[in-house]
Formats: C-alpha cells, structure tokens, sequence
C-alpha cells in the first residue's frame, strides 16, 4: 500500500530550451482510482443516453416492441375510422331526412280496367296459388315458433341471419361447423334471437368476425363487411347487426352450450 501512494511526477519540456512547460504528480493507487472513477461515469451516462434517446431502438429487443405498438396503433386507428365512417353514414341519412331530400314512396294511380282486372286474376284459384299460400303459411308458422316459450329449446326455431343462399352446408364430421352462405352486397346481417354481443373483431382478411350469445345459444357470424352494433351491445330477434360486401361469402356457426348444432336444422332460411 506504501508503494502504491508514492507519488510520481509527470512532466512536459520544451525540446529546444529544456524549459518545463506542465507536471502534475501522481501515484499509482490514484491512477486507478480516476481510471475506475472515469469509467463509472461514462457508464452511467451512456446508460441514459440510451434509455432516454431514440439510441435505444437500434438496440436488439427494443425495436420489436416498437413494432408490436405500432401494429396495435395502426388497428386502433383503422377501428376508429371504420367508426367514423359509420357515424358518418347515419348523420347523411339523418340530415336528408331533416331536410326533406328523400323522396317518399308514391303509389301510381291505375284505371278502373286495370283494376277490375287485376281483381279477377286475384280471385282466380289454382294449385300454384293454393301452394305457394301453404309453403307461406308453413313459413308464417315456423317464425312464430321463435316467439313460443313453451316449445322445446331443440325445436324452437330462429331468425334467418342473412338473406342468401346456402352454398356449403356444415358438415361437423369434415370439421366444417359452419353454414356458408352467398350473399348480395349490403346486405343486413341480423340477430338470429334476442342477445348480446360478445365479441366484435377484425380478422386477418381486414373482415369482422361477431359473436352473438342468447341464453345457452352462441352465434358466430364470419366474413362481416361492416359491423353495425359494438360489443357489449343487447340487440333484438332480426335486428341488423352489421352488412355484407358481396364478395365475400357469410359464415354462420350455432351452438349449444357448447354442443354443435346444424343452422339449417333450427333457422328458417
């Protein structure tokens, strides 16, 4: 320790006079302390430079969750438009019809022959006519069933999600749970029954996918346009829930406290 305080002298001559210009004395246990000390300083401040810079995106493990929360912005955003767009639409109809813009339906005027008629042709009855007015009242007594809270749950039937046409039936043993169906564009996608929405999110294809629970009922709607309703919303039997682009077909999933069930065997479609 005595050999490590002696003390040194460092000095600075000038090469032509000899002259002394600089010295500063030194020991070699105060080396290394100032050596130690410089270090732990540069250390500490490259340490903040590095927190609170941008320095630290270049650093590996940083720039990922950069890019996550970049990633959840840009959903967030498009979300929010896609809201916005939404409130846009229904304040245009609500200003045409303040403002008288609409046109309301008229009812065109027809001549006493064209009436006459149009009488008989209705009060003819054939068996086109006697049958389409039993697959209609079949139809009528299907609906009304939704209503019947005496009906068995397994027979109870629900409202038709969209209008279409079935294209791929589901087939539970090939893994396909649900009913693929063809629709036009715009198109309404409604509540199969009385419920609230669970889930209303955008998939990978830049399409939502909603979930609708009733009681032990679960209705999973695939490939919607444009969602009308947000989560957590209490919607009615038939009420429009979202709309179609008509290029991409609806899928509809039904289940029943967690068990499987056809759409086409309990929906009148």
């Amino acid at each position: 320790m005595k050999k490590n305080r002696h003390k040194y002298r460092l000095a600075m001559l000038d090469d032509l006079t000899l002259r002394e210009v600089f010295h500063f004395r030194v020991s070699l246990l105060g080396a290394i302390s100032f050596l130690t000390i410089s270090f732990i300083v540069l250390l500490v401040l490259l340490s903040l430079l590095i927190v609170y810079t941008p320095i630290r995106n270049i650093l590996p493990g940083y720039s990922e969750s950069l890019r996550q929360q970049l990633i959840q912005e840009s959903a967030r955003v498009d979300s929010l438009q896609t809201s916005l767009a939404v409130q846009r639409q229904y304040l245009d109809v609500i200003k045409q019809v303040t403002a008288g813009d609409i046109a309301t339906d008229s009812v065109q005027s027809l001549d006493s022959l064209q009436r006459v008629e149009r009488v008989q042709i209705l009060e003819q009855r054939n068996e086109v006519t006697e049958a389409f007015k039993t697959q209609y009242e079949q139809k009528e007594h299907d609906r009304l069933m939704l209503f019947d809270n005496t009906a068995p749950r397994s027979v109870r039937q629900l409202c038709r999600p969209v209008r279409g046409v079935v294209v791929v039936s589901a087939q539970p043993d090939k893994r396909i749970y649900g009913t693929t169906v063809r629709t036009a564009a715009n198109e309404n996608v409604m509540a199969t029954s009385r419920g609230t929405l669970l889930s209303v999110e955008r998939t990978a294809d830049n399409l939502f996918a909603m979930i609708l629970q009733n009681g032990p009922f679960i209705t999973v709607y695939r490939h919607v346009s444009r969602p009308l309703k947000a989560q957590g919303t209490i919607v009615e039997s038939g009420e429009s829930i979202g709309l179609t682009d008509g290029d991409n077909d609806i899928v509809v999933e039904l289940w029943d406290g967690g068990q499987f069930v056809n759409p086409e065997e309990v929906i009148v479609w």
